[in-house]
């Protein structure tokens, strides 16, 4: 007779996943062919529907005054993220100071511009002059430099760039504190013992580790800012959305003038996500190897 092993496979070789197949998930594809249907749906309606009159958003897509208006939002966003990230610097940094009027001044500046809508701050900056019909330049109580008349000063552009940065500066000082705060205090304890002074400290070992907590809520408020620059209109400045309003307001066209514009804040807003993309890897390396 034959003796009959009563030895067990070991797990490994019963449980071989080479030859595993993968579970039919019933919900996953019935998710896929909803999203594949609603797809349809949706470039059924766009290309079927004659009203979005897809003629006239290619004739004014290039258009010199709807090109300038983009330059001009561009423009205005660039100007708004420098000012208010210089700004939001110093205000975080009275943040984290330990002297307590300054943190009393900086708690104030974020709960003031960051509480009042943006809409209300720039019609309020454009309308300053009915407040102060000059502006002057000099000491307090003392001897006065210069004076202006402040119609001239507070044009829509100047009001449009001090009241976005304004508002921006409350929201980067939240982040810049939180992105400082997230590095370990044992990092400047490292360099004080290594006889590096509070500003090399701060340049070399805190705001290298910090920018990877500061970038993404940062490269959000600019594509926010961006995008908050069609308030201005409301002010006559002609930014991308005055721009395509000017032409609707004469063709009566205004959807696909709203498409024009739509398609524009996409490709600006798109080329920023990439460049904000690139900027979390390049200061996520360490973290990812250390990982």
């Amino acid at each position: 007779m034959t003796a009959v092993s009563t030895v067990e496979e070991p797990a490994a070789v019963r449980d071989d996943v080479a030859g595993a197949r993968g579970r039919f998930r019933p919900l996953r594809w019935l998710f896929v062919l909803v999203l594949v249907v609603l797809a349809a749906q949706l470039v059924v309606f766009l290309a079927g529907n004659s009203r979005f009159q897809w003629d006239v958003v290619a004739k004014y897509l290039f258009e010199k005054s709807v090109l300038a208006g983009l330059g001009t939002t561009v423009l205005l966003a660039v100007a708004a993220m420098v000012l208010g990230s210089l700004a939001g610097g110093v205000v975080a940094a009275m943040q984290l100071s330990g002297f307590g009027p300054a943190r009393w001044v900086a708690t104030l500046w974020v709960g003031l511009f960051r509480g009042i809508p943006p809409l209300v701050q720039l019609i309020f900056w454009f309308n300053l002059a009915y407040l102060l019909p000059r502006l002057s330049l000099g000491v307090p109580f003392g001897p006065v430099f210069g004076t202006w008349d402040a119609n001239s000063v507070i044009t829509p552009l100047t009001a449009a760039v001090l009241g976005l940065s304004l508002v921006e500066s409350a929201y980067l000082a939240e982040i810049f504190r939180a992105g400082v705060s997230s590095v370990d205090p044992g990092q400047r304890d490292a360099a004080r013992a290594m006889g590096y002074p509070p500003g090399q400290t701060l340049l070399r070992i805190v705001l290298p580790q910090a920018m990877r907590v500061i970038i993404p809520p940062a490269g959000s408020q600019f594509i926010n800012v961006l995008k908050g620059t069609a308030l201005v209109s409301v002010i006559a400045m002609s930014d991308l959305l005055h721009s395509v309003q000017v032409v609707y307001n004469r063709t009566y066209e205004i959807v696909p003038m709203l498409l024009v514009a739509c398609f524009w804040y996409l490709v600006v807003v798109t080329a920023l996500t990439a460049g904000q993309r690139r900027l979390e890897r390049r200061f996520s390396r360490g973290h990812r190897s250390a990982r």
